[in-house]
């Protein structure tokens, strides 16, 4: 899967329907269905969670991520959000909804008790040091997403910052989740060298899990695994 931003001329983050259509057209080209393509809403401070919302009605991408935090800041978000997620699902596009804390897991459990989720089982990504000093994330980060009384979710991805980004996600493998990995969050290898280029930082985290015997999956398997709500231990 291709976690996807699209950035102005200058350089600045940007939520358009048009450059994330022609990037998703270059991604396609150069790799046909070989890739699952998710296009984030996150706002970075810069949008309304309904432009973020329309933003992704307008491109109409085949996954999205969406930050809890920013869709829904207080319960009167909560009605345009939950009808946001039954389009979603009416599209057969699929969300993976972003939580920077345990508290947000604990939210979003209590939206799909109430009803508000329109699937069974929705992919989450668990954030790891977002808002520790310096961004510098730790495998031990995970942990209070993990405590007891915590929701567990069948389809979780981890991400994590700085140079230990690659020990925290292979950490989420290793507890049965999937991976966010590259240049979104780190630079740098796990011996604190500039890495050459995304591809590399990928495929430090691929050779470790294999060797732990983790398989990596394929964009269909990936697809498949998110349709159907399976419990899934795969990259």
């Amino acid at each position: 899967m291709i976690h996807l931003h699209v950035r102005d001329r200058h350089g600045l983050h940007i939520l358009d329907p048009d450059a994330y259509r022609a990037a998703i057209l270059a991604v396609r080209q150069a790799v046909g269905d070989g890739m699952v393509v998710q296009i984030t809403s996150e706002s970075l401070g810069a949008y309304e969670p309904g432009r973020q919302m329309d933003v992704v009605r307008e491109t109409r991408p085949e996954a999205v991520s969406l930050a809890l935090r920013e869709l829904v800041p207080g319960r009167d978000a909560e009605p345009d959000f939950a009808a946001f997620l039954v389009w979603l699902k009416r599209e057969t596009i699929m969300p993976q909804i972003i939580l920077y804390d345990p508290d947000e897991a604990l939210y979003l459990f209590d939206l799909h008790r109430r009803g508000l989720i329109p699937w069974d089982h929705i992919p989450v990504l668990l954030v790891l040091g977002r808002y520790t000093a310096s961004q510098q994330s730790a495998p031990n980060d995970l942990l209070p997403f993990l405590s007891p009384g915590i929701p567990r979710f069948r389809s979780f991805m981890v991400c994590a910052f700085g140079r230990d980004e690659a020990a925290c996600v292979c950490a989420g493998a290793l507890f049965g989740g999937d991976v966010r990995v590259g240049f979104e969050n780190n630079l740098l290898q796990p011996d604190g060298s500039m890495a050459a280029s995304n591809a590399v930082l990928v495929d430090t985290v691929a050779q470790r899990l294999r060797g732990f015997g983790r398989p990596i999956q394929s964009a269909a398997s990936l697809r498949h695994a998110w349709a159907a709500g399976d419990d899934n231990e795969q990259l």
